[in-house]
């Protein structure tokens, strides 16, 4: 077996371990393989550790760059950093097809600098070229647009709340499992990288299909979730909102073994780009074995302007057992900024989904209608008032 291919298959180890045993001993296998293969006496080499020791996501990462070049793995001439997949747990059933909706479910293409990227746009049956919201929804790992639209629901919720909604899709080229390169320098900045793919696609919408400029928003789960949070701190002027179910932080990591770590003790919260403050809701299960809780306060945290009051309150998911603690956060001016629902009992999954779609939870709360009156209490006043301007004006 060649080196390369002994590298791939201790990363398909690792995430076997993931799904089996947690982010921990993923990273243990991660580190016991770049150990391997490192030459002995090399710089940076050392024995692999045994299973269950502690220190493989800062092992890992010093020896990376180093062994990379052993390899003979090129990076770009740009500087940018060798890709590895994020990991997420295996879905709980494959998507059967979604409950039929009256709306258009439409396929299309986004190309610019960055690359290319494949998306589903549903235009919901009452639309006849009025403007509407926008609402774009970011997979998580191994998942794809029209799985994601039936677990989610939100195709449905865009004919109770007539919207349109955006599903821009992962490639296995840009990641092999799918995952959106939140963890990736490369893709952490304004106007590069997936950050400005599905800025432009979201852009491309609102031309095409007369989006209200003043209320467009985003969310996503677990990958995706991270990278909805990165779009509210990039593109604060395009996004109203966002929704981060069971994400992570803008900027927590740099890289695979920093993800990995992240995922599974949330460090301390990073400082946000200027222009953070956008508002958001957050879902989060408290047993999530996949991206630690913790990631949900920093979320938050990031979000939330000085000068906020805070209320919490415990409640029971209507039709369960299932508690949720809701935290909400107000400005000064009585403006609710950003919400934080951690249910209890929970895991990775979307809360309130559709059975037949990956990583949902059928039980309550309902997060897909929580977002959507999340979403309609807020929107943009200056391209409000910019829209209604150039309404005025062609009137």
């Amino acid at each position: 077996m060649k080196i390369n291919e002994k590298m791939l298959a201790g990363m398909r180890e690792a995430m076997a371990r993931l799904h089996r045993d947690g982010p921990a001993a993923a990273t243990t296998s991660i580190q016991q393989t770049l150990a391997g293969l490192m030459p002995r006496g090399a710089p940076g080499a050392r024995d692999a550790a045994p299973p269950g020791t502690g220190d493989a996501v800062g092992t890992a990462g010093g020896f990376v760059p180093d062994l990379l070049a052993r390899l003979g793995i090129t990076t770009p001439p740009d500087g940018s950093r060798f890709q590895l997949p994020a990991f997420a747990p295996q879905p709980v059933a494959p998507a059967q097809g979604a409950t039929p909706t009256p709306g258009e479910f439409r396929a299309g293409t986004f190309v610019n600098h960055a690359g290319t990227r494949d998306y589903k746009l549903y235009i919901p049956s009452t639309y006849t070229g009025q403007t509407l919201p926008l609402v774009v929804m970011l997979h998580g790992c191994t998942q794809s647009p029209d799985d994601f639209a039936v677990g989610t629901r939100w195709n449905a919720i865009a004919e109770e709340w007539p919207c349109l909604v955006l599903y821009p899709a992962q490639s296995s080229a840009a990641n092999p499992t799918r995952c959106w390169n939140w963890f990736n320098v490369d893709h952490q900045q304004r106007g590069a990288g997936e950050p400005s793919l599905i800025a432009g696609m979201t852009r491309e919408v609102i031309a095409n299909y007369h989006a209200d400029p003043a209320r467009i928003y985003i969310a996503g789960l677990s990958a995706g979730g991270a990278m909805a949070v990165a779009m509210g701190t990039l593109y604060p002027e395009l996004y109203a909102a966002v929704g981060a179910h069971s994400g992570i932080p803008y900027a927590a990591a740099n890289d695979l073994p920093s993800a990995l770590g992240v995922m599974q003790s949330a460090g301390a919260s990073t400082d946000a780009a200027p222009g953070a403050g956008t508002p958001t809701i957050v879902f989060h299960g408290d047993r999530d074995q996949t991206v630690h809780p913790r990631n949900s306060d920093h979320i938050v945290s990031q979000c939330v302007p000085p000068r906020t009051q805070a209320q919490m309150q415990t409640r029971q998911a209507e039709g369960t057992e299932r508690t949720y603690t809701q935290t909400t956060h107000q400005g000064p001016d009585g403006t609710v900024v950003a919400e934080h629902w951690l249910v209890h009992g929970a895991g990775h999954a979307w809360f309130g989904g559709d059975r037949r779609g990956s990583f949902t939870d059928g039980t309550g709360p309902d997060a897909s209608r929580e977002m959507m009156r999340f979403f309609a209490a807020h929107a943009h006043p200056t391209a409000a008032l910019a829209a209604a301007g150039i309404e005025r004006e062609q009137a």
